[in-house]
């Protein structure tokens, strides 16, 4: 619990707190994750509150067969690391944060971004749905999102094509679907499909 309280803490506040005095981490401050298949032995599921401050989940699955060979070849020089160098400093990384925030969203993308939300909720097979946690990490991605493809404006694709990573894992499937083999992915399409998206206007 201590662990999991200190993670929550400086994933929301940035902050880490030692002996009772509170020490701001550094910026940028990101937390990367791996996770296990919850199917192999001595894995299990991250709770709720935790999962819902993680902005995205995607799966990298297996490499391909080239790179998997050249994994193979290359896996006995272990001083490869000590010869990588830096692509970009932080102080870059923060400014480049700070773009996003001038990416125009019209009203109508927020207002389909919770209504999606919202029948995330209500979905037949949804134990729990999409937190407003979920609701402002996607307003946030889909700006970055824009500023990746060279816009200044958010479209409805954008929210599309982030729906899946941004917001599937936030969704909690109730027991009885989970044992049918329900998974949230399936909500989200479902939504997706059920939810009709604004026209499309940039500013």
């Amino acid at each position: 619990p201590k662990t999991q309280s200190a993670l929550l803490e400086v994933m929301e506040e940035g902050v880490v707190t030692i002996d009772g005095v509170g020490h701001s981490v550094g910026r940028p401050f990101m937390v990367i994750a791996t996770q296990n298949p919850v199917e192999q032995a001595g894995t299990y599921k991250l709770p709720e509150a935790q999962l819902d401050r993680f902005l995205i989940k995607t799966s990298l699955g297996y490499p391909d067969f080239e790179t998997s060979v050249a994994l193979m070849l290359d896996s006995a020089n272990r001083a490869r690391a000590s010869g990588i160098t830096p692509i970009i400093k932080s102080e870059s990384i923060v400014t480049m944060a700070g773009l996003a925030a001038d990416v125009f969203v019209d009203p109508t993308i927020m207002e389909y971004i919770i209504r999606l939300v919202i029948a995330t909720r209500s979905d037949k097979d949804v134990a729990l749905g999409v937190s407003m946690r979920g609701a402002l990490g996607m307003a946030r991605a889909v700006r970055t999102w824009a500023i990746a493809s060279g816009r200044s404006y958010v479209t409805p694709d954008d929210v599309r094509d982030l729906a899946i990573p941004v917001l599937a894992h936030r969704v909690i499937i109730d027991a009885e679907s989970d044992f049918a083999g329900v998974k949230a992915e399936d909500v989200i399409e479902r939504v997706l499909l059920d939810t009709a998206p604004p026209a499309y206007r940039a500013a």
